[in-house]
């Protein structure tokens, strides 16, 4: 096969693509197309007829502006990707968007252009597959082998968040991660000189990672040299710098006005010039189809080659068998969940409430994989008895993330991607802050991560307010298929660890806190519906009180001091605010009836997103500032989270009522 006419190929299909939708960056395109083809073509092991192989090598494009190298290769391996898909580039509802999509288009295994986190999700990857490898390979049967790839650019290196995950994966050894520089000195602004002049070979290099360099972009043999080198590698991650011209092939050459813009009529023309292209546009020859129909041919050979060690494996590992295809199915057993599970007889932090729940968890689902940015003891988010995750155990359950909140929470998403484990990421709430566009991108690619969030209000207390969170809740809740629990004590949050480990869609949130919250009666499986009736004190409705954590239980009492006064209070919890909104109708009235408008929320948060729930005519207890550093009781009180500035709150709004 004509390797040459086949990366032209994928130049001027990419090009095309984006000079059609008149929106797109040509620059990675034409100077990436000959490492990422040699890598697809000769390095990779892949199945275009099984894009979801559970054994294929991943590949993560990080700098994922280059979506239209992509496709194109998509296209021409048989991903699926027609020509008229190619044509439809960042059209709306086209399978061809502007950034890869995770679950939208057949072969993209994560979706990226944030840059770093794709690298970063790599790595988490990575992890899974040396985990699982751990756990399920024996002599004989390497049922789970494979590599991660990932292409970065330099706006990729430039991000804190691809040191963070790449100092991580230097320390634990992943041989099997090989990342690929797209270094070609360019950027939006201009020459990366202006703000980006380090070693970054010697960067990796002290980062424990095994490091080479390709100084001809074009020459898919050295390309090919250094990924089989990088290949034989066993005992750290390969970063591969491999030096292009952005742009290459196009008037604009080295100009970082190739990076993001259509090359116009004009220059699209010169560049098919140079590449002796005399095709009709949107038209790839047929030795270039035929050479690629050879490769699937071989990989469709390979994936039947892997299918029959697992039949193999099946008869002389049952077990082992029956658990691994347990482990990707994703299923969780809702017996899991039972009224023993429930079971709580004493106060305790709801943070002391969830690790005791994980722990019991842990013995039933072998697939849990996480751990805390360096916070485990604090954040209770340890599994006894399961290791810890490291370069020389890597059968280890718990990973120690170390101070990184942001990479922690992309390698969650690439474990959850990977599949076989259920990832759960642990941190201070605060420090949310840090983790939240992997996070968000937990949410947009339907990912079931676990987030324990713990030292949930300024009930933290002396660290004072710039560890006590205020409006990371309307963050979280403001989120698109973020799904946040705050549960008032150890009974909801078991209601929260069932929610979020049967959620299969999306990511949960577990708001949890520093202090004990006792024991509230009617709590439990109750909260499942995201709000409830915990107690109506009185026949008749006065006032509704709705609070979250540990707040609902002053509310109980204010509803009781109300009581003594004659007024009728219905106390509801509202662990989740998302939860509550995908009830239906009947049973959203009948906790908050829409004619009972005397409504007070109580939460020790930001007032922002309670408005919807108590109407123009309730009121919010809530923060207006950012906190406070003294012990954590005399805040609440300061801050007037109270029962007596609750019944406070309350008669005034009756009295305007009346």
């Amino acid at each position: 096969m004509n390797d040459q006419l086949a990366i032209n190929t994928l130049r001027v299909l990419s090009v095309e693509a984006i000079q059609k939708a008149n929106s797109g960056h040509p620059g990675l395109p034409l100077g990436a197309a000959p490492a990422v083809y040699t890598l697809w073509r000769y390095g990779m092991k892949h199945n275009p007829k099984n894009p979801e192989w559970i054994n294929r090598d991943r590949f993560i494009l990080s700098a994922g502006h280059g979506s239209a190298l992509l496709y194109s290769l998509f296209h021409i391996f048989g991903y699926g990707v027609t020509m008229g898909d190619l044509q439809k580039f960042r059209q709306l509802d086209s399978y061809t968007p502007g950034h890869p999509e995770y679950g939208w288009t057949k072969g993209v295994d994560a979706t990226t252009g944030p840059l770093g986190q794709g690298m970063a999700m790599a790595v988490g990857m990575a992890m899974a597959e040396k985990h699982l490898a751990a756990r399920f390979n024996r002599q004989g049967f390497p049922v789970m082998d494979h590599y991660t790839y990932t292409v970065v650019g330099d706006g990729c290196l430039m991000e804190g968040i691809t040191n963070e995950a790449a100092s991580l994966a230097g320390t634990l050894g992943l041989d099997k991660l090989i990342v690929l520089y797209d270094s070609n000195n360019i950027t939006i602004e201009g020459d990366t000189s202006l703000a980006f002049r380090e070693n970054v070979r010697g960067r990796f290099k002290a980062l424990g990672w095994d490091v080479h360099f390709v100084e001809d972009g074009n020459n898919i043999k050295d390309i090919f040299k250094a990924i089989q080198v990088a290949k034989s590698n066993k005992d750290k991650p390969s970063f591969i710098e491999i030096k292009t011209k952005i742009g290459y092939g196009s008037p604009k050459v080295g100009n970082a006005s190739v990076h993001g813009s259509p090359l116009g009529d004009e220059n699209l023309s010169k560049t098919k010039k140079f590449f002796h292209w005399n095709e009709k546009p949107f038209t790839v020859p047929e030795e270039v189809f035929e050479g690629m129909e050879k490769f699937v041919d071989k990989m469709v050979d390979e994936e039947e080659a892997w299918n029959q060690l697992m039949e193999e494996y099946k008869e002389r590992h049952p077990y082992l068998a029956k658990e691994f295809e347990k482990a990707f199915s994703g299923k969780i057993s809702s017996d899991l969940f039972n009224d023993k599970f429930y079971e709580f007889n004493r106060k305790l932090s709801t943070r002391a409430a969830s690790g005791e729940l994980l722990n019991h968890l842990a013995k039933e689902i072998p697939e849990l994989f996480g751990g805390s940015a360096d916070l485990a003891p604090s954040n209770n988010s340890a599994m006894e008895g399961k290791g810890s995750f490291s370069k020389d155990t890597p059968l280890g359950q718990n990973i120690h993330f170390g101070i990184r909140e942001l990479a922690m929470a992309a390698i969650a998403n690439g474990i959850a991607l990977h599949g076989g484990n259920i990832p759960y990421a642990a941190t201070f709430f605060v420090f949310s802050d840090y983790a939240k566009p992997a996070m968000r991108l937990s949410a947009l690619m339907g990912l079931r991560v676990l987030y324990i969030l713990t030292h949930d209000s300024i009930g933290v207390g002396e660290d004072g307010p710039t560890h006590q969170p205020i409006e990371q809740l309307a963050m979280l809740r403001s989120m698109p298929n973020m799904t946040v629990y705050r549960p008032c004590d150890a009974r909801e949050t078991a209601a929260a660890w069932n929610y979020g480990l049967l959620r299969e869609n999306g990511p949960t949130a577990f708001i949890l806190s520093r202090q004990g919250l006792p024991l509230l009666e009617g709590s439990g499986k109750r909260a499942l519906k995201g709000a409830y009736v915990l107690k109506d004190f009185g026949q008749k409705i006065d006032i509704i009180l709705m609070a979250t954590g540990s707040e609902v239980y002053l509310a109980m009492e204010a509803g009781e001091m109300l009581a003594q006064r004659g007024y009728s209070a219905r106390v509801i919890s509202m662990p989740s605010m998302e939860v509550f909104r995908r009830q239906d109708e009947e049973y959203k009235e009948s906790v908050l009836p829409k004619d009972h408008r005397v409504r007070l929320a109580i939460e020790a948060a930001s007032t922002y997103g309670w408005r919807e729930f108590v109407g123009l005519d309730g009121d919010i207890i809530g923060m207006q500032g950012f906190g406070a550093s003294g012990p954590g009781d005399e805040l609440m009180e300061k801050f007037g989270f109270t029962p007596e500035h609750i019944v406070e709150k309350s008669l005034k709004l009756l009295k305007d009522k009346l």
